[in-house]
């Protein structure tokens, strides 16, 4: 009896994890990341490469060094003699995460941060706003406390 308990009790905890904000936020990013590579990688591909294929090769993945010579690689790829530095692999994969970031830095964080900082802006004259009722109406239950006081007073003397 005692297992089934601390079963259904684990069950629950993780069914409370599952529904929290949070991990439903970080399912949906992930998500959204991956097809949203698949954008950046076509931007990189048709219209990075060209430009750098303006200079050089139409592919980045075709930039590389050797340390020992000869470099020769099959035409499947693989590496038959020398050791072959492709830098242009990873100056490609720099320039795709340079893209990603800044996408998504100019597209999702700085319309967000400037959406929230209008909020707490609206957010904070509402509360001014209030305080300054709250004051006013404060000011005027004194000014009636004080004129009542005031009949009581002039009323006291006339008796």
């Amino acid at each position: 009896m005692a297992e089934k308990k601390k079963e259904t009790s684990i069950l629950q905890g993780f069914k409370t994890f599952l529904m929290r904000g949070n991990v439903v936020d970080l399912a949906v990013a992930v998500v959204i990341g991956a097809a949203f590579s698949n954008i950046v990688n076509s931007v990189v591909k048709g219209v990075i490469n060209p430009l750098v294929g303006a200079i050089g090769t139409k592919n980045l993945d075709g930039y590389s060094s050797c340390l020992e010579d000869p470099c020769k690689v099959a035409p499947d790829g693989t590496v038959t003699s020398g050791v072959p530095i492709l830098w242009g692999t990873v100056l490609g994969a720099a320039l795709t995460f340079v893209i990603t970031a800044a996408v998504v830095y100019f597209l999702m964080v700085l319309p967000m941060s400037k959406y929230l900082a209008r909020q707490e802006a609206r957010k904070k004259a509402r509360e001014g706003t209030q305080e300054v009722l709250e004051v006013s109406e404060l000011e005027v239950l004194k000014e009636i406390r004080d004129a009542l006081v005031a009949q009581r007073g002039s009323g006291h003397d006339r008796s």
